[in-house]
């Protein structure tokens, strides 16, 4: 593996700035509630590991499943260390399918952990949310006096004692104006999927793929940087989890191969309408998925198999922001992709007050 130029190790810290033996935040702390601590394990092997590639001699240690229930299913929280005037990443899986806790529990416990940080002394509290749960209910639904629910749990967030989040891929950017004066890092997975798929760049028998309008802009980035064509759907829902193609716009002459890359799989319903539809009325024989969460919703890896199958999907590739189930990772064809570099990586800047954005885009 090539040597991360961008990482930084305390000794080049203490070079850099004369007379400082350790960042000004405070003792690095990585933690973790139980939902989805396989994540934040690796992320802590991968640090201690860069360090070691950077000839340093210090490591980091993690404090993992802090959190239990009472037997009346009250959550607490409990630090078995000191953790004052530590700098504190705590890392939660706001949605686990592999535990079965829903989302509404998995957000509680993160609250009384950040307030269990905040009330022993903690001098900054990162929140890492791979998955930024109830991020898709950013506004009401049109006439059905729904409440915008992502801005209360920004609200509730931020009172809990949060210093700043980090998320993967939120579903809307608009996101980041609910925290108000909390900053908050929004990873996008555009390098990660340039990445993953360049061996498609420059073939004029490829195009790009926008499932809806949402994902326009992405896509159009990432067919700039790919030397690819690019492709948008006409996507229509007539009711919650449903979705219709009603066409796809784009020059498909000579085309053949088509990466689609969206930010989530939840039911399934609209990869399957875009795939058959680009299948059966496009002429693709091949085509790639790129996706930076999926729900593992049980009927989907069906939905998946079967396109796989009868419909051209060759690859499903997708992160761990979300633990996944043994339904999805039993398929030949689906690849989960680590985070733990990037999360290392963006922790390891932001603990030394260094531009996350340097490290992951380049002109």
């Amino acid at each position: 593996m090539q040597k991360n130029t961008h990482f930084i190790t305390p000794e080049q810290y203490t070079e850099a700035h004369k007379g400082y033996t350790e960042s000004p935040r405070g003792r690095l702390l990585i933690a973790a509630c139980r939902s989805g601590s396989d994540l934040p394990r690796k992320v802590v092997d991968r640090y201690n590991r860069q360090l070691q590639d950077g000839g340093s001699s210090e490591t980091v240690h993690g404090l993992f499943a802090i959190d239990m229930q009472f037997s009346d299913t009250e959550t607490v929280v409990r630090l078995e260390e000191h953790v004052g005037g530590s700098d504190v990443f705590l890392f939660h899986s706001l949605y686990d399918p592999v535990t079965g806790h829903t989302v509404s529990h998995n957000y509680m416990t993160f609250l009384i952990a950040v307030r269990a940080f905040r009330e022993h002394g903690a001098n900054k509290i990162t929140g890492i949310l791979p998955y930024l749960a109830y991020g898709r209910q950013d506004k009401p639904t049109a006439f059905k006096r729904e409440p915008g629910t992502a801005r209360l749990m920004a609200d509730l967030t931020i009172e809990a004692g949060v210093d700043k989040v980090i998320t993967w891929e939120p579903h809307c950017g608009q996101i980041r104006g609910y925290f108000g004066r909390t900053p908050v890092n929004m990873l996008d997975s555009l390098t990660l999927f340039i990445d993953e798929f360049d061996r498609f760049k420059g073939r004029d028998d490829v195009i790009a793929v926008a499932p809806d309008a949402g994902a326009s802009k992405y896509v159009t980035y990432f067919g700039r940087a790919m030397d690819v064509k690019c492709a948008i759907a006409s996507k229509f829902r007539p009711e919650p989890e449903v979705a219709e193609i009603s066409e796809i716009i784009g020059d498909f002459s000579g085309k053949t191969t088509a990466i689609i890359l969206d930010d989530m799989i939840s039911s399934g319903g609209t990869v399957e309408a875009l795939i058959k539809k680009l299948h059966d009325d496009m002429g693709i024989r091949e085509i790639y998925l790129g996706v930076s969460h999926n729900l593992c919703l049980e009927h989907t890896a069906g939905i998946l198999a079967s396109l796989h199958a009868s419909y051209g999907l060759k690859e499903v590739v997708v992160t761990n922001s979300i633990p996944q189930t043994e339904e999805f990772t039993g398929l030949d064809f689906f690849t989960v992709r680590c985070l733990s570099q990037h999360l290392s990586c963006v922790i390891n800047r932001i603990h030394y007050d260094a531009s996350v954005s340097a490290a992951f885009y380049h002109p």
